[in-house]
């Protein structure tokens, strides 16, 4: 039964457990496991029948050694998984190494170090002056995960990204966890900040999102919500029966004096940032999840004109996001308000962001088409002295995914708004093809 299960899975994994598809769980669980199981021993039990109602039959020549049930239950499963799915357009690192720790205790092997890549080209074209067009590379993305025992895993992404000719690499996630029990998973190293939704479900890899870009509120690189924290984290599942309520807790290094940048080499001012977030998936809605995330740290800004001896803010970010991963139809909507108060003044800066992203895979041409739409806001005050030169954004997307394969696909976007760094509307087109390998 052993080597069923691990050819099983194994094949599950390579053609699409890097990515949530519309219809599988949003984690790997014993319950998944034991469903596997059973799924190879009633595809057993059918091939026995086959074989013996194939015996009874044969009347002349000497039967011909007929593949061991345990071998066409195997060719079945790997059928089965590669038939064509709907592509997969998320993942987590908490998926991800779930799957392994999973493919990892079948084989009793360690370390069992897996590769995945990603990678896009894309087109661009502005309608506004001074904005160049043409073709560019996106970001060649590695993810490693390697089960060092049945509790330890670890996981890392790694980023090749062309900025103004040059390949900046950027190691975007190393993280080290321990799997306690389904109530505590205690992990130490560089993660997506789980501030919000988007950030901690879609990646480097843009073949796992649905759009071409990430929304106002969390691209890579913005000021406005930090996008990775090094820290310390636990997380898991909290009993609640039907509601499926689930949890992470940090503590780490805030941001640094680039508040685009993470204190990758420790925290600028010796305050600690620490986050919660809480959820609830009920099983019932497998595509459903609601939940919320409060962020708190003390940033420091460096001299400036206009900030002549720089200063210290207190930051709250208080978040909430709203989703249902199905395909048919898709949609999210997250909301952030981020906080300021200056300790030299005491005045106080809200400043919010959100959006709201609809899609639906069409049912035809296998399942290849789907539209989307999304809006994007982001305000923030004029003499916000954390922001500035922060422009407002104001946005309307409309896209296209059409899927080449179960790993590549071609999208097409037209945007129409203002927003960083163009304060004045303009008409863009987006063309981009991503992959994964």
């Amino acid at each position: 039964m052993r080597p069923i299960l691990i050819a099983f899975i194994a094949a599950v994994f390579t053609t699409g457990a890097w990515g949530r598809s519309a219809d599988a769980p949003q984690q790997v669980s014993p319950a998944d496991v034991q469903a596997l199981l059973a799924r190879i021993e009633k595809l057993e039990q059918r091939v026995a029948e086959l074989e013996a109602k194939q015996s009874a039959t044969a009347t002349s020549a000497a039967p011909q050694p007929a593949a061991s049930s345990s071998e066409s239950a195997r060719s079945t499963a790997v059928a089965q998984a590669q038939q064509p799915k709907p592509t997969p357009v998320t993942t987590s690192a908490e998926e991800m190494q779930g799957m392994h720790t999973v493919l990892a205790r079948a084989g009793e092997e360690y370390p069992n170090l897996k590769i995945r890549g990603f990678a896009d080209v894309d087109f661009g074209a502005n309608s506004a002056h001074g904005i160049n067009s043409g073709f560019q590379l996106g970001q060649f993305v590695l993810h490693f995960a390697s089960a060092l025992s049945p509790k330890v895993s670890y996981f890392a992404e790694v980023s090749l990204t062309a900025t103004a000719g040059v390949y900046n690499v950027d190691l975007e996630r190393t993280i080290i966890r321990y799997d306690w029990n389904d109530l505590a998973k205690f992990s130490f190293g560089r993660y997506h900040t789980p501030v919000n939704y988007w950030n901690t479900a879609f990646h480097h890899g843009a073949w796992l999102q649905t759009t071409i870009a990430r929304p106002d509120m969390i691209v890579f690189g913005s000021r406005f919500i930090p996008v990775h924290f090094i820290g310390a984290q636990s997380e898991g599942s909290i009993p609640s029966g039907p509601l499926g309520a689930g949890y992470n807790l940090g503590i780490g290094n805030g941001r640094s004096s680039n508040l685009a940048r993470a204190g990758d080499s420790g925290d600028v001012n010796n305050n600690r940032a620490w986050l919660g977030n809480f959820y609830l998936r009920p099983p019932a809605l497998r595509h459903f999840q609601i939940g919320g995330s409060v962020y708190r740290d003390e940033i420091s800004l460096p001299n400036s004109s206009l900030l002549p001896d720089g200063q210290n803010f207190r930051e709250w970010i208080a978040s909430g996001h709203l989703v249902w991963t199905g395909e048919t139809p898709e949609f999210y909507a997250e909301f952030a308000n981020v906080h300021h108060r200056s300790e030299l003044t005491g005045r106080t800066f809200d400043n919010q962001g959100g959006y709201v992203q609809v899609a639906y895979r069409l049912p035809f041409d296998a399942r290849k088409w789907k539209p989307y739409y999304r809006y994007d806001y982001l305000q923030v005050p004029a003499n916000e002295p954390t922001l500035l030169d922060f422009v407002n954004v104001r946005k309307s997307t409309f896209g296209m995914r059409y899927d080449i394969s179960d790993f590549a696909a071609f999208k097409a976007e037209y945007r129409n708004g203002r927003g960083n760094p163009l304060p004045q509307r303009s008409n863009a087109l987006a063309l981009q093809t991503a992959f994964t390998f």
